[in-house]
């Protein structure tokens, strides 16, 4: 029985270690801007109206409308450390006097037996350090999948890249003002508000630079150690 408990101990630590696979990445889920919509104008029997984009007469080729593409450029740069030390300590003694009875201490064998004396100490000292660096730098471009009452534009766009011996996505949404975007049709991922930005990949590369399952479990808040 011991052997079949530990057996399906073993059968469980991938589980609690984690369920995400090593070098996976989730892409975010689409975003979409909810507004008031206004009642469109009717066209009147006669007249030259006719609902859909407007025609630029004269003007640049800029994403504007839905389904229009549009180029970001990914100059992402983020750096962040932290520390902590952590040191606490303890102690006590307790000493209570033996009472005599009749003027004579009580003993037994000759040792007092009604005395007692504690003592007791503890201490804790703990310590952490960790850096983070993160630089992303290239170009996807997207689809306009809104444009907004006020004539910003809602973007969506993934890139996937099979490579050697693995998978590579790259994801960005977000929201784009129309005069941030360059005659080019361009414009930086800085200028991207709320910006989602997913980067990651799979195959042995990533496996052979992620923890391993048991590993992973010796550092969840399960280990009681």
């Amino acid at each position: 029985m011991n052997r079949l408990a530990f057996i399906a101990t073993l059968l469980t630590l991938p589980v609690l270690g984690g369920c995400v696979a090593a070098g996976d990445v989730r892409p975010y889920q689409p975003i979409s801007v909810v507004q008031p919509m206004a009642m469109p104008a009717q066209a009147t029997a006669g007249a030259i109206y006719a609902a859909g984009p407007g025609m630029q007469l004269y003007g640049d080729k800029k994403a504007r409308d839905v389904g229009d593409l549009l180029t970001i450029n990914l100059v992402e740069s983020t750096s962040a450390t932290s520390s902590a030390n952590t040191k606490t300590a303890k102690s006590n003694k307790t000493a209570i006097a033996a009472p005599s009875v009749f003027g004579a201490p009580v003993t037994l064998g000759g040792k007092d037996i009604l005395g007692a004396d504690m003592s007791g100490e503890r201490s804790f000292t703990g310590s952490g350090n960790t850096a983070q660096s993160n630089r992303l730098a290239g170009s996807i471009t997207v689809t306009v999948t809104q444009r907004l009452a006020n004539g910003n534009l809602v973007v969506s766009g993934q890139k996937n890249m099979r490579l050697n011996q693995g998978d590579e996505l790259v994801q960005i949404q977000g929201i784009v003002r129309p005069v941030d975007i360059n005659p080019d049709n361009t414009v930086p991922s800085s200028r991207v508000g709320n910006a989602q930005i997913a980067y990651g990949g799979r195959g042995a590369i990533a496996q052979s630079n992620s923890m391993g399952w048991l590993a992973r479990f010796f550092n969840t808040r399960l280990y009681p150690y």
